[in-house]
């Protein structure tokens, strides 16, 4: 590679740096948001408790900062959990699913109608099954957020090329050595897209869980606020909450490009 090449895929032909161009734009993006936030509340000067301003968000955030560091705690460890139960769970059916014709006729039919069934719907009922508590909400994430992992695991690892088999058995790979060196890497670019819709969906199931039944987490705390008409305070839960979404979103891409720098969808020239 010349340094023409080195230096075009560092300014992405544009003009920026690739690595500072994804930091400032969404940073920009916010701040526009921000500013037409600001303007609509200026311009229609709305009640406090239909829109706050910015400003009285940004306050709440600061004197009510402990009460919402603990909610967000609790939500974050819903998250957490449902999150890594819901990789326990599915990647093990997406490999019966791949592997055995008959798993997938008896199981996967059940799986896809099961999602038809409104998580909130169920939420009452496993509330009524399980009683009050974390463990509930937890349960609501796993249920709303396992799926993709299962769908995007089966793709993954039926999209192995046959070629590759045929190479892996003609090199006398065991069974073993054929999922680790050739079915886990192709499987790895889908089950990701997979991993990081399912913890969005585990935060979505976690708040879920808090709305039906619970005195803790930012869920409840934005029904409380609700509730009381404190607009300031939901504001506040929700951008927590969104920040929950972001970090744990970014954490798992981080991890995929560790386990997988190599692919094209990480490789900032997109080639």
């Amino acid at each position: 590679m010349n340094q023409a090449d080195v230096k075009m895929r560092w300014m992405g032909g544009g003009g920026v740096p690739i690595r500072l161009s994804r930091v400032v734009s969404p940073i920009l993006s916010l701040v526009v948001i921000v500013a037409l936030w600001q303007f609509v509340v200026s311009a229609f000067q709305p009640a406090p408790y239909l829109l706050p301003s910015p400003g009285a968000v940004a306050t709440t955030l600061v004197s009510q900062f402990p009460v919402l560091m603990y909610h967000s705690g609790i939500t974050a460890f819903e998250t957490l959990i449902a999150f890594l139960l819901s990789i326990v769970i599915a990647l093990p059916l997406a490999l019966m699913i791949a592997r055995f014709q008959w798993f997938e006729d008896a199981v996967y039919p059940l799986l896809v109608t099961s999602q038809a069934v409104p998580k909130v719907a169920l939420a009452p009922l496993i509330l009524v099954w399980l009683g009050f508590g974390l463990h509930t909400n937890i349960v609501v994430g796993v249920l709303m957020a396992f799926f993709p992992v299962v769908i995007s695991g089966v793709v993954g690892l039926k999209s192995v090329p046959e070629d590759m088999v045929f190479l892996g058995k003609t090199m006398g790979l065991s069974p073993a050595q054929m999922f680790r060196k050739i079915h886990l890497p192709h499987a790895l670019p889908s089950l990701f897209g997979g991993l990081k819709v399912c913890v969005t969906l585990a935060v979505v199931g976690a708040v879920v869980g808090e709305f039906v039944g619970s005195d803790r987490g930012l869920g409840y705390l934005i029904l409380l606020a609700s509730g009381q008409l404190q607009t300031a305070l939901m504001f506040a839960a929700l951008i927590l909450l969104v920040l929950i979404g972001v970090i744990s979103f970014t954490i798992v891409q981080m991890i995929e490009a560790r386990l997988m720098p190599w692919h094209r969808s990480l490789r900032s020239d997109g080639r």
